[in-house]
This record gives structure tokens, sequence and C-alpha cells, in this order.
């Protein structure tokens, strides 16, 4: 049978492959193989890419009439176990593939992360419905390896292959001889592989790179572990009938060995918790918890369009059995108000009436920012998308309990892959050819955000007084841009879960994150994505906490009890503040560039606010869609539309695409995208930082404007907007969302600023501000503000009595540099009716003489009538543990007595420099103050 390659490597066993998953499946397609296997060492991460890319190529080849070869991923991996046996494992259908997830979770969940621990016993454990490629001993090893293949041969029979590969070193022919014989010795069938470590041999000098960033050295001290030739790169038949010539029927044994290889990603069925209960179905449950919900949403009774759509939204849940996923959601977000975490659901949960019924967002359906299909639609047949932002504090109870329901078998974190780009790049590629850090740190000021190929120009390169033509220095470039977009690790999601009805390590191996207590897969979103693999987003949010903690101070001075809901609504002196740009700490709209935009926008709705937060983002701005809005919502321009199609879409922004979701109905509706273009058009926004591939799409997109009658200069700023949303782009559901949040926040500090101010301190760190900052703006708001005082203050920021009948806010003892909050929690339970001295705090509390002069660094003494300087004397007086021999006990006939010691009073001066760095704010002037008299000349 024709050859099909069985053990290609891919650049997702990191620092080793010199190739895409891709890239592999090209070069495979265009050399006309039936197949290959991507086989990556102890990991399957990029296989769905490669899966994904031969549908895409067999797409592209059935739309321009081309013969297709056929060209299939065959899922592999390479196992390497801890004494360096080697062995490709080829699952032949569904359950040999669990059973290699199975295998490689086993190893990889008890070593540390990136690490995979297995033995033999390992693999005859899990081998069974897999094809084995046993790799050749290493040197020395000849013995053991006998032993471990008659193992796997004797429990799997007949699926044990020895695999023969050259080394191109001139000894093959003699080489393939010895292994033949050796196969027949072990009885099994040699098999023949390239073991390619590339797709193309013009990525030798790349291998050579990632060899030496792994090493740590330079490439030219690589010496015999650079590769010696580019040999070693994927083969065609021809040339495999020609390398191992007189061992034909090892090469078209690998095409046999393919043949049996049924199994195919495509067959992986996803089954979503089916979340069943009390003899209670999904969809009844469902059912039953959303009219209730409505109930307490609406307790005087839910408008009847509100209820119309509630019954069209649970027909249509019902209708792609989705019901077990909103389930979960709502149990994830009653567990965390059950614990008093506030949530908030993200995305296109604001358009749901059921999502709001069940209290997953407080975003009211009323708005009527989109409908129900744009989030799940029977069309697209795509899973719904819910977000739900949690306190960053207490995020991980969630996590934990979700670990905890469904069991680290069933549940995992989504990976994200770390790819090079831009400074990291040109850091590590760089080092890796012998550049200097001084070179090195010139070059990467060059690099503008994410960076990409080709930023770093001929020019740029000799502003900063390189010489773009040393021969170096152009291989090193050319090398840093073809590493872009490079995989470099695995890390973990910010929150995307996966949870199955049955074992998750049997679709997908789990490994353990670095972080304590996680556990991960090894596919990424856009993986799990394309296997239409459902995923729960558990994300932070440290306004989140901030608002809560707000809530709580309201409750507990004021005696008010407010939920994101239950906020007044539209506010009149709420929005005036927002006009005049008095926005600082708010949610989303605290930059310099929202600050700028409020008093041009003057938000006076709900509605104004989904706007605000949308329009300052790269989408819109880089499509030049700012400022014609601002005029047509001014009357400075008449609000016009392209078409009447394109109106329908763009009404609700006086016709200027502003959304994500606008973007894409411009494509379908102005530019005639099929369904199927658009979604690979959204697809392609996700990635294009690591890919840049959006830009693709800009020649069909405007051949399709400008066949439909739309101005040029219109279609190109649609797609600049569209170019935009690829680096960062907000749909109008998010933006509804987050809209929430800046109302919120900003009644809160309209209404309350005193308890806005203290609950932002105990959120930190969060936001744009620093604490001086925030502090600053209290006290120009009216609040009192108190510093941190050893009898009043707590850990964390208070609001107390200011003695006039209102509330002052006391600084904790968080504010102070280097302070560690157990020492402060046992200052606070020691202290009783008050401390008098600074002895007393160290005696009664047990704190450090350290942590005692932190605290008189920072003033906290005061109260006592002790200054600065006194209390640091004292503290440092203070000797921890016992007194040495000389002074332990009294000295006959000597009376040690010390003199009472006068130390200068400090000056103001000193005194704001000292609070900035003990405290980094001062309560006592701007230090511009202290020089004005300096600084402005005396009136004549």
């Amino acid at each position: 049978m024709a050859f099909v390659e069985l053990s290609a490597l891919s650049n997702f066993t990191f620092l080793h492959g010199a190739s895409h998953p891709e890239e592999v499946m090209a070069r495979a397609a265009a050399m006309g193989m039936a197949g290959v296997a991507v086989a990556d060492v102890n990991s399957v991460a990029g296989i769905v890419r490669a899966h994904a890319h031969a549908r895409e190529l067999a797409r592209l080849a059935a739309e321009e009439g081309r013969d297709w070869p056929g060209t299939r991923l065959i899922p592999a991996a390479r196992i390497v176990l801890r004494d360096g046996f080697t062995v490709t494992c080829l699952p032949e259908d569904r359950a040999g593939w669990g059973r290699l997830c199975r295998l490689i979770s086993t190893g990889r969940l008890r070593a540390v992360k990136g690490e995979c621990d297995l033995s033999l016993e390992d693999l005859l454990d899990w081998g069974a419905g897999m094809g084995m490629l046993i790799h050749p001993p290493a040197r020395g090893q000849m013995e053991a390896w006998r032993g471990a293949v008659a193992r796997l041969v004797s429990r799997f029979a007949g699926a044990c292959f020895l695999l023969m590969a050259p080394r191109y070193d001139g000894q093959d022919r003699a080489r393939f001889a010895r292994l033949v014989r050796l196969a027949e010795g072990v009885g099994v069938l040699p098999v023949a592989s390239a073991l390619p470590l590339m797709h193309h041999g013009s990525r030798r000098r790349m291998a050579d790179v990632l060899t030496a960033i792994r090493l740590g050295v330079r490439v030219d001290a690589l010496g015999r572990r650079a590769l010696p030739h580019a040999e070693q790169r994927l083969r065609s038949e021809a040339e495999m009938l020609r390398l191992f010539a007189g061992h034909e029927e090892a090469v078209h044994r690998a095409g046999e060995v393919a043949a049996g290889l049924r199994f195919s990603l495509d067959e992986l069925r996803y089954e979503y918790p089916s979340e069943v209960t009390g003899g209670e179905t999904a969809a009844e449950r469902l059912a039953r918890l959303a009219w209730a919900g409505l109930d307490w949403r609406y307790p005087d009774g839910a408008p009847e369009r509100v209820r119309a759509q509630m019954a069209h939204e649970l027909s249509l849940i019902g209708k792609l059995k989705y019901e077990p996923y909103f389930l979960t959601v709502h149990d994830i977000v009653d567990f965390a108000r059950g614990r008093g975490i506030l949530c908030q659901g993200r995305g296109s949960a604001a358009n749901s009436v059921v999502c709001y019924a069940l209290g997953v967002t407080s975003v009211s359906p009323e708005i009527g920012t989109m409908v129900f299909e744009r989030f799940v639609s029977e069309a697209r047949n795509e899973p719904p998308d819910i977000d739900v932002d949690f306190e960053h504090e207490r995020r991980e109870e969630v996590i934990q309990h979700i670990y905890a329901r469904y069991g680290r078998h069933r549940a995992g974190l989504c990976a994200t892959v770390i790819h090079y780009r831009g400074k990291r790049a040109v850091r590590e590629v760089g080092r890796a050819m012998g550049l200097t850090e001084d070179t090195l740190a010139a070059m990467s000021s060059q690099i503008w955000g994410w960076g990409g190929p080709g930023q770093i120009t001929e020019t740029r390169l000799r502003e900063i007084g390189l010489d773009p033509t040393d021969r170096r220095l152009a291989l090193t470039m050319q090398l840093i841009d073809e590493i872009q977009g490079f995989p470099r690790h695995l890390s973990q999601h910010v929150g995307g879960f996966i949870i199955t009805e049955g074992r998750l390590d049997e679709l997908v191996p789990i490994e353990n994150a670095t972080m304590e207590d996680r556990t991960v897969i090894c596919w990424d979103k856009d993986d799990i994505d394309t296997l239409g693999i459902l995923k729960v987003d558990v994300l932070a949010l440290g306004m989140l906490t901030c608002i809560r903690k707000a809530f709580d101070l309201m409750e507990r001075h004021h005696q008010l009890r407010h939920s994101l809901a239950s906020l007044p609504a539209e506010d009149p002196a709420t929005y005036e503040m927002l006009c005049r740009a008095d926005s600082l700490g708010v949610f989303q709209v605290e930059s310099r560039a929202q600050m700028n935009f409020l008093p041009r926008m003057r938000p006076r709705t709900f509605y104004d606010l989904v706007i605000q937060v949308a329009i300052i983002r790269p989408g819109p701005i880089q499509g030049d869609m700012v400022h014609p809005f601002l005029r047509r919502r001014n009357g400075q321009e008449v609000v016009s539309f392209p078409s009447d199609e394109l109106g329908r879409v763009l009404g609700k922004t006086l016709g200027v695409p502003l959304f994500q979701e606008q973007a894409m109905q411009i494509a379908i509706i102005g530019a005639g995208f099929t369904p199927t273009e658009a979604d690979r058009l959204r697809r392609s926004l996700a990635t294009f930082k690591k890919h840049g591939n959006v830009s693709e799409f800009r020649d069909r997109f405007m051949a399709g404007m400008a066949a439909n009658g739309y101005e040029e200069a219109f279609a190109a700023r649609c797609f600049a907007q569209i170019e935009g949303f690829g680096s960062y782009g907000f749909p109008e559901s998010h933006a509804a969302s987050f809209a929430l949040l800046v109302y919120a926040s900003a009644w809160l500090k309209r209404h309350h600023p005193g308890i806005f101010a203290c609950a932002l301190l105990n959120s930190q760190p969060m936001g744009f501000y620093a604490p001086a900052q925030i502090v600053r703006d209290a006290r120009e708001h009216g609040v009192v503000v108190r510093p941190p005082c050893i009898n009043a203050s707590h850990w964390d920021n208070v609001m107390e009595p200011d003695g006039r009948g209102g509330l002052a806010l006391r600084l904790g003892f968080r504010q102070i540099k280097g302070m560690v909050e157990e020492e402060a929690q046992w200052i606070v339970a020691a202290r009783g009716n008050g401390y008098a001295v600074v002895e007393d705090v160290w005696r009664r509390a047990g704190v450090s003489a350290r942590m005692l002069a932190r605290l008189a660094e920072a003033d906290a003494f005061a109260a006592l009538g002790v200054t600065r300087r006194e209390a640091l004397w004292a503290a440092k007086a203070l000797v921890e543990g016992a007194p040495l021999p000389l002074f332990a006990g009294d000295i006959d006939g000597e009376g040690i007595v010390e003199p009472g010691v006068m130390l200068r009073e400090m000056t103001m001066g000193e005194q704001v420099v000292e609070d900035y760095v003990s405290l980094r704010l001062t309560l006592r002037a701007h230090p511009m103050a202290l020089l004005r008299p300096w600084l402005t000349p005396e009136a004549a």
C-alpha cells in the first residue's frame, strides 16, 4: 500500500519540532499522502489544529474543483517512558483513543507541569486498542529494551511493530539490515518512518534555534547537538522507497498499518453532564427554575412580551438539547450566591430572559440590545456562550466547588497556548544567535503592542545604530519573523471549564497546572470550539469584589440592602457626574481616553453607557467610526444609511458600525458573505493576534461590497474596523453586561463616595489608579480620610463615625508597605482597650520588631502622642529572644539608666516623603504645595 508517515513531530513538542501541525498536513497533502500521524512527545496538544486544517484543505479543494488525495490526520502520540523507552501509539478506534488519553493523563498527573512520568507498567495497563511502533534501543540499552518489547508483544500480539528510520549518516543500509534481524528476533515486523522533525528542509535553522533556546546556549555552541543536515523532514513515498531500497515492504507496511487505524477526531462525541436530579428531567427542572425566577424578578408580574420571549427561548433551548448547560451555569451561580459571592453573567447571556430569570445576569432583557437567536441559534448549531464573572478574590472557591462536584476526572480548565510574539521572539532568538543584551533591549524597544512579523524594519534598525546588512543580524531578523506564532508552552485559560458526563480524561488528556489544586486539559478554546465541546467560563473581575464590599458597607452603616438588579435605574445625578468625566475608579470609563470622551458623549441613558463602553476600542477607532458617530449624535451630520438592509443593522448606532456583531452583519448583508464564510471570519478574529489571518478576507470583502453598490471608502473603513476587532473586539452583548457595572460603580461613587473609595482600596490591586489617587479623589468629594492608627485601624480600610453624624474613611494596615495581614490581625485581636506605648504592641500582640518598625515608619503611633522618629527609636530598642549573658542579670554596684534622647522634629517635607515611602500616599500636603513658594513669583 502507499506510504503513510506514522510518526511526525510538530512544534507542539515544544522547542523540538520545527513545523506547525497545519504545515505538516499541508505538506503531506501536497505529496499526495493518504494520511499523516502527528505524534508529539507524551502529548496530543497539536492534533486538533492538524485535523481542522485537513478539513479546511478538503473544503478548499472542493470549492476550486481540484483533486484531493483524501489526506487525513491519524491521531497519535510518541510515548517516552521514564527510562527512555519510546513507542509511537496509534489508537485504532474510539476506545483506543480513550485509553491513550488515560495513559497520558496518568503520567502528567503524577508529575509537575510540563513533565510526564510513565513506566512500562502504565503502557501495559492502557495500551490495548492501539498500534505500537517501538523505537529502536539507545546505545547500551539492548537487554532492557528486549525485555520490555517481549512483555509488550506478549500482551499486544499483532499490534506491535519495530520502527525503522534513516539517520542519513552513510550507515543506514547496514543499520536497516540489523533492525530487520532485531525485529525478527523479538517477533515483530518492521515499519518505515522518516521520523520528521519538520515539514520542509528550509526549517533546519529554526530547528537549531529551538534547540539552542531549549538548552540555554548559543547556536554557535551547539556542536553535535545541532542538526548535521536538513534531511529529517517529511518524505514522499518515492523518497522513502529510495531511502529504504531493499526494504520496500517496510515502506508499504506503513500504509497497511494506517489502513487499520479507523479512528478520527470526528468520532469524539462530547456529552455534557445530564444535570438530572430527583427524578426531574433537565427540561422540567430548567422550566421550573426559569418561571420561578421570572416571578422573583417581576414581583408585580412580568410583561407579556417578556413571558412570550421566555417561552420562545425555552422552546429553542429544548430543541437544541441545551438545558443541562443552562442548569450547570445556574448551579454554579447559585453556589456563589449562597456563599455571598457577587457574580454577573457576561457575553451573550445579556440577551436572554432565561439567564435573567435564573439570576445569571442582572441585565434586564427589556433593554432589548439583541435577539436571542444571536445567543443560541438553530441555524448555526453552535453551543451557547455564557461567561460568568466572579469576585476576583473569591473565584477560587467557585473553581474548587466545580472540581468537588464533578470530580477531576470529569472537569478541567482549558489550556492557553503561549505563542512567540514580538518581544519574546526578539529576546529568545536573539540570545540564541549571540546578540548582546543591550542590542536585544534596543530591538525590543522598537516593538509596539503584540508585535508581529516585519515590525522591526531596516529603517528602525539603523535608527538604533544597527547595520541591517550584517549577515548575522539579517539572519536573526529572518528567524524572528519565522518563529512568530510558534507555540512556546501551555498555560491555563483564565477560567474556561470543560465538564463532561463521562470521563473527561477519556476525551482529552488532563495534566497539572502550575497553580496548586488546578488541573487543565491540553487543548485551548479554539480546539474545543472546533470539536463542538461546551465550556463554561468562570472568570474573575476586580470590580465585582469592589461592588460587593461597597454593598456590605452600605448595609452595615446605612441599613441599605442592594444588588446589581435593585439599584435605582437611570439616576440623573449619576449621569451628570459621568458627563463631567468625574469617573476615577469607575469601571471601564476611568482611563484617560474614556474620560476625554465622556463630556463629548454625554451619556444620559443606559444604552449610552453600552456605546460608551464599546466605542473606545481598537475596532471603532481603527475603522474611523468614533467621530462620525459623535457628529451624528450631536446633530452635526445627517443620519444616513448605506442601504435599507444595513439600516436595520446600524439603526441603533446612527448608521455607524460600533459592535462586533454589526461588523459580521455587514459582511453578510453588504459583502454577500455566506453564514459559513462569516463564521470563518469571526473565528479568524479570535486568532488574529496569534496568526494574523483576518486580512485574507480583504479582497473577498471589498469585491462583495463593490458588487452590492457600496462605496469603496465605506467598505475600507468597515474592513479596517473588522481588523481592529481582531486585536480587541467588543460585542454589543458584552458591552451591555459591562455597562451595568459601569452604572453600578458610578452610582456608588456619586451617592456614597466614602464607601466606594473604601471598597476600592480594599479590592486593590485593580484598575488604572494607585491608592494615592483614589484617596485624593475621595477627599475632593468631601470624604474625611484618616491615617492608619495603632488603636483604630484594622487590616482593611473601614468606615467610622466622623463625630458630625457622618462617616470617615480610616485607612487600614493593608496600606502600609510591607505589612503582613496575619500580624495585623494579631494587633487587632490583642488591642483590648488600646495600646499605650510601642512596647505594649510588642508584648501583647507578639508582633516582631521589624513589623513595629514598619508601623512606626507609617506614623501609626501618632495617636499615642509618639512621633514617627520616637516610635521608630522605641521599636529599634526592642530585642527579640533572650538577652545576652552579660546583660541577663543585674550587675552589682552598677545602675544602668539610659538618658532620654531628644530627636529632632521632622519637617513637613520630611513627613510627606516618609508618608510616600511607607504608605505610597499622604494626607498632609501635596508635594507640589511645598515647592509653591519657590515656583510662584511673589506678587509685585
